[in-house]
């Protein structure tokens, strides 16, 4: 797993498919999203890396309940004492009461995905417990209140995190950077299009100067502009 330092208070942590990030305020940190089943181990490493240790992490905040964002969420959470977060409407899907259900899938994105998939591991990996439960508009304590931002579509649950007093917006997979070229794009993979570019008009309307991803490279100035062109053309 890459660390890599996107600002003196944030850095991203990339694992073989997807990405997690790491919030620092004073002693304290958050996680957003967990990596796929198995990251427990190096989600610890990549924290003493930064000179902590997981009993720093406070809170893990899952943007959505697919594998490669939630699989290391249980694990880390029982290393570090984190509470973990999630929207009432993935909680289930979260903690394994149920399996979430499938993307609607387009026609181009299923040899894709099929490409991705092998390169996750078994999703057998263990649930968290106990997942607080969110919703639009809930102020959590850090980033100097980081608001909950309900972005459905690419899962029913699926949150993004505003941070105002920074600038800083994570999405989650509401929005991707292609690997090839970087440019920005709404996500994929989704259970309901339509709703997901609903949803990244309502991103594109926030405060933003920074924009960090699910997947691809985080945009670090301008991303307001950038998020509002990418939804203008969006059909």
């Amino acid at each position: 797993m890459d660390v890599i330092e996107l600002l003196p208070r944030l850095h991203l942590l990339r694992f073989p498919v997807g990405q997690a990030y790491l919030w620092r305020d004073g002693d304290e940190l958050t996680l957003v999203d967990a990596g796929p089943g198995g990251s427990g181990a190096a989600l610890a490493e990549a924290v003493a890396g930064l000179g902590r240790v997981p009993g720093d992490v406070r809170r893990i905040v899952l943007t959505h309940f697919h594998e490669d964002h939630v699989g290391g969420a249980a694990e880390f959470a029982a290393l570090s004492g984190a509470e973990v977060y999630a929207h009432g409407l993935d909680a289930p899907y979260v903690r394994g009461e149920r399996p979430g259900p499938p993307p609607v899938f387009e026609d181009w994105e299923r040899p894709v995905h099929a490409e991705a998939a092998k390169l996750l591991p078994p999703d057998d990996f263990p649930r968290p417990a106990e997942v607080t439960e969110v919703s639009d508009g809930d102020l959590l304590g850090f980033g100097g209140g980081a608001r909950v931002v309900h972005v459905p579509g690419h899962t029913e649950g699926s949150v993004a995190l505003h941070l105002p007093r920074y600038g800083v917006l994570f999405t989650g997979d509401a929005v991707a950077a292609s690997p090839v070229d970087g440019a920005v794009l709404p996500g994929v993979f989704n259970l309901d299009r339509a709703r997901t570019l609903a949803s990244l008009r309502r991103l594109a309307e926030l405060d933003a100067e920074v924009a960090c991803f699910g997947h691809g490279d985080p945009v670090l100035a301008g991303a307001g502009r950038v998020l509002g062109k990418v939804a203008e053309g969006a059909v």
